[in-house]
């Protein structure tokens, strides 16, 4: 099986379509505070140009429960992704598949933590720390994955073209996650970039295959 690759901190429809066209499965859109942060408008724009075979997903963290409201009424995401404290009743209560980030840092253990989130669709594991929305660019230790995880894992954290290869024959994760490794500055992809990172995880899955 093919590794899903997830473009995140999508902000224009030109960056969606270079990410689209050089065959992300995913990207993310983030209503959290961050560089990469999407007003509605723009956000509608990004999705309604987005192709069907591109899942959408929407960002937040710790957000209440009116802008989630607000924002899922104007515009129409596949999953989201909640990178805070929500409890898992408050992830699974908008009635889509949602993915929960998880902070890899020295005296988490991601597969505990996860058994909160048994509805979970998937576990992202990022370098994030609690109370940032991630996109740091940092990579953690990988050992500090554990072996089995209750979900699908969703690698994220300072991965480029230059590891994320690496990162795939190591863990072999259904997914992996960039947003600032394939950016020329804060929310701007590129191209060049972008390309390179998915024939990375495409090298990556011959290999593994």
């Amino acid at each position: 099986m093919s590794t899903l690759i997830k473009i995140c901190g999508i902000t224009s429809v030109g960056d969606m379509e270079h990410v689209a066209r050089a065959g992300a499965d995913a990207i993310g859109l983030v209503f959290a505070e961050s560089p990469r942060r999407v007003e509605l408008t723009r956000a509608r724009e990004i999705v309604e140009a987005t192709p069907p075979s591109v899942k959408t997903v929407g960002l937040f963290m710790d957000s209440a429960p009116e802008q989630i409201d607000k924002v899922l009424r104007e515009v129409s995401l596949h999953l989201l992704q909640f990178h805070g404290r929500e409890p898992a009743a408050d992830c699974a209560r908008w009635g889509l598949p949602y993915i929960k980030a998880l902070p890899m840092t020295q005296g988490v253990q991601a597969d505990r933590a996860a058994l909160d989130y048994g509805d979970a669709f998937a576990f992202l594991l990022d370098a994030h720390r609690p109370g940032e929305p991630g996109g740091t660019g940092a990579v953690f230790d990988w050992k500090l994955v554990p072996a089995d995880m209750p979900g699908p894992v969703i690698l994220a954290g300072g991965l480029n073209e230059h590891n994320v290869g690496d990162a795939i024959r190591q863990l072999r994760p259904f997914a992996v996650d960039t947003s600032s490794g394939v950016e020329s500055e804060p929310g701007i992809k590129d191209p060049r970039r972008v390309k390179n990172f998915i024939k990375q995880v495409r090298a990556a899955d011959g290999e593994t295959a």
